[in-house]
């Protein structure tokens, strides 16, 4: 496994491995590795010759100065297990590195899918993350680039900009993974203490809930339920839950076979902000 802190070392090996025919896949990761990331690289595994993976904490995609401070670092255990998943190359810039004329981002405007749920919560946020996804992109060239689902809003902004700007490179999904009792697997976890954690447990159980349930309701009636079902948990703060169409990012107010309906979330536990969502299944496959 190959490890660099440079543009240059790191485009050297891949042009090697460029002008050998060998396809690249990358997937980008702010380190604290799970298992969630693992099953990315595996994903990666089965298209490509060549896995990449970064590990870079990016300060212009955070809110408040206090998420960045806290965000967890962990890249001797990280680069212990990309080696142990078969990782071929993995890179860890500086942020000098990435951002050699200071702290600037970009903006972009999808219209909706900027503006409403991490969007409205989150101003800047996703100009902050496809900033740093385009340029890294432009730095590893890859031919496909792996992104998880539990970053639902996240990934459809990459698609976007990956077709607004008509760059050559293939967004291949993986599916959220859970812990076994149901808790999205996220780096932000490990900041959650015994307590918390058990509490953070409620979050995937009404979003499970309202996906049994959802024959029973209209969507702004599922929406309703649930929030009815957080406001009883003490200890958590939602910040959102609504029913939306995955495709066009607004709001249903009905069921209909041509929307793609995804229940997304985000609530605090404590001070540890955690999103998740949950896909609906289509009446035909109750």
């Amino acid at each position: 496994m190959v490890v660099s802190e440079h543009i240059e070392d790191l485009q050297l090996t891949l042009n090697s491995s460029r002008s050998a025919g060998k396809r690249i896949g990358f997937v980008p990761t702010m380190g604290a590795l799970h298992a969630g990331h693992v099953s990315l690289l595996a994903l990666a595994r089965q298209h490509c010759d060549i896995v990449v993976v970064s590990i870079f904490v990016n300060p212009t995609q955070f809110n408040q100065t206090s998420d960045l401070t806290h965000y967890p670092r962990t890249l001797e255990k990280d680069l212990e297990i990309l080696k142990e998943n078969l990782c071929d190359v993995v890179f860890v810039p500086s942020v000098p590195e990435i951002y050699p004329d200071g702290l600037l981002r970009s903006h972009w405007d999808f219209g909706l899918l900027s503006t409403v749920l991490e969007g409205h919560f989150r101003p800047g946020h996703f100009d902050g993350v496809l900033t740093v996804v385009k340029r890294l992109f432009e730095i590893v060239q890859p031919q496909y680039a792996f992104f998880g689902e539990k970053d639902f809003q996240q990934l459809a902004h990459i698609r976007r900009m990956v077709k607004e700007e008509r760059m050559p490179v293939e967004i291949i999904s993986g599916p959220t993974l859970r812990e076994p009792d149901g808790l999205a697997m996220s780096s932000r976890n490990t900041r959650l203490t015994s307590d918390q954690r058990t509490l953070a447990l409620h979050i995937s159980r009404i979003l499970f809930v309202m996906n049994e349930r959802r024959v029973e309701f209209d969507p702004p009636g599922l929406e309703q339920w649930g929030r009815a079902e957080f406001h009883m948990i003490p200890g958590i703060r939602l910040e959102y839950l609504e029913v939306i169409d995955g495709h066009s990012f607004g709001p249903l107010a009905e069921w209909s076979d041509s929307d793609y309906p995804v229940i997304v979330c985000a609530a605090y536990v404590g001070e540890v902000r955690l999103i998740d969502n949950v896909i609906l299944k289509s009446e035909s496959s109750k």
